[in-house]
């Protein structure tokens, strides 16, 4: 089996292994004590935090252990909202930020505050000059990640922290993603990192407030972690995080250059041996070990059930892959096409052998899935003014591929309208029109769903 999907977790480091079985000896005391067994529980702990404060380019006592990546970013920024409630309520962050960052804008929103969603390019990307214009007299915190979890697109964060900076605004960074692959640049203030992204446990995360910035800890909190992390730190995992993330250091150029040129031959293959294929994200400011594509008329579902069964775990943005059935908010976002969405993230390690055979596998998975769909054939050369298709009652592709097919009996200049209830249309109708080179008009309200017209362009 070819596990391709390091991006939503990373298996355990060999050397995090060994740190973890060491440490299950020797780190199980509290490292509060003062007796013997405290002491060497403290001293494990102590090494463990100067380890990662090397790694992300911080001090030691500005960074805390947390029980997840997630509870590092809610923790992050509800404190450093709190410790700014002066300057104002006004919170910004991206509009492809992980779910866990736009969890907390959701609760700060309903609490009374303000947040403001910087949109990105379609290559995911946002402008430091975005959140320049974005920033207000009330901004008290500003979100950035370092790089993005379904299409690996890089952000400014330099940039960022640079106009955030110059306006006295403190800027989180959810580097999660980059983390594994080097310090985050940039003068940002607060930093929040996941354990398992980079080969260590689950359950382990990190917390960096820089110095000078303002931060109050909400919530009950103890002694603990500087009082920003409240509980009895889990030393053991936390011992394996920071060996993992030394070690993928010590390998990250070598690994990244390797990786790079196997995601690179995705990338230019994918689209010669798949018809309909759009590579997503930046093509040059992304992580080296991810590349994702989407396939026009299929099942994303179907097709990761179909890899699975050949021997390969990829992951997806397409809504049908998620409990929720709604699109991805980041490939909504860049306005790309997210039913047959692959994302493709390699491990260290990662062989060619297994990335030809994953290029001799694909095009056969998604053939057969387009097939069983009825995906339509090119082409047509129809005189109709106008065409109306009612897709009410199915799911995306459907939609977009009753388009297609009926998109070659108007003639160029003319219309046709897809009458369809299910909200992805709303996200791949307009990114077919832009991938397929016609116009898309817009939608109005229809008799039990959405009214979508799409004007013939070629």
């Amino acid at each position: 089996m070819s596990y391709f999907d390091v991006a939503s977790s990373a298996p355990l480091h060999p050397v995090a292994r060994q740190a973890l079985q060491a440490s299950l000896d020797e780190g199980w005391a509290d490292p509060a004590r003062l007796y013997r067994e405290g002491r060497r529980a403290r001293m494990l702990l102590d090494a463990a935090r100067e380890a990662a404060a090397d790694a992300v380019g911080c001090r030691p006592d500005e960074l805390v252990f947390t029980s997840s990546g997630t509870r590092a970013v809610h923790s992050g920024i509800a404190g450093a909202l709190a410790g700014r409630r002066r300057a104002g309520r006004h919170l910004i962050v991206s509009a492809v930020e992980h779910s866990s960052v736009l969890h907390s804008a959701e609760a700060h929103e309903a609490d009374g505050g303000a947040v403001t969603e910087v949109a990105v390019d379609r290559g995911g990307a946002v402008t430091p000059e975005a959140y320049a214009r974005a920033l207000r007299e009330d901004t008290a915190l500003a979100c950035l990640q370092s790089a993005n979890h379904e299409v690996g697109t890089e952000q400014p964060v330099a940039g960022v922290a640079g106009v955030c900076r110059a306006a006295g605004v403190p800027l989180l960074v959810d580097a999660a993603q980059s983390l594994a692959w080097g310090p985050v640049e940039g003068d940002w203030s607060l930093l929040t990192g996941s354990a398992h992204k980079w080969g260590g446990p689950a359950g382990v995360g990190l917390l960096v407030v820089r110095k000078g910035v303002r931060f109050a800890a909400q919530g009950p909190v103890d002694e603990r972690e500087s009082g920003r992390a409240a509980g009895f730190e889990n030393i053991p995992a936390v011992v394996a995080a920071a060996a993992a993330l030394r070690a993928v250091r010590s390998e990250a150029a070598a690994q990244a250059a390797r990786l790079r040129e196997l995601t690179e031959r995705i990338r230019a293959r994918v689209p010669e041996l798949v018809p309909d294929v759009e590579v997503v994200g930046d093509p040059v400011r992304r992580l080296p070990h991810l590349v994702t594509f989407s396939c026009l008329y299929v099942d994303g579902e179907t097709v990761l059930h179909e890899l699975d069964r050949a021997g390969f775990s990829v992951s997806s943005g397409s809504s049908c892959t998620s409990s929720t059935l709604t699109p991805s908010h980041v490939l909504r976002a860049m306005g790309v096409v997210s039913e047959g969405n692959v994302r493709v993230s390699l491990p260290l390690g990662a062989e060619e052998a297994e990335v030809e055979r994953f290029l001799d596998v694909l095009p056969g998975v998604v053939r057969g899935v387009r097939e069983t769909l009825g995906a339509p054939v090119a082409g047509g050369s129809g005189d109709a003014e106008a065409v109306t298709v009612d897709a009410l009652g199915t799911s995306c592709p459907q939609p977009v591929i009753e388009l297609a097919k009926a998109i070659g009996r108007v003639r160029v200049g003319g219309t046709v309208t897809v009458l369809a209830d299910d909200e992805v249309a709303a996200v791949d109708i307009p990114a077919w029109c832009w991938t397929q080179h016609h116009a898309y008009v817009g939608e109005r309200p229809a008799d039990h769903g959405v009214a979508y017209v799409v004007r013939r362009s070629s």
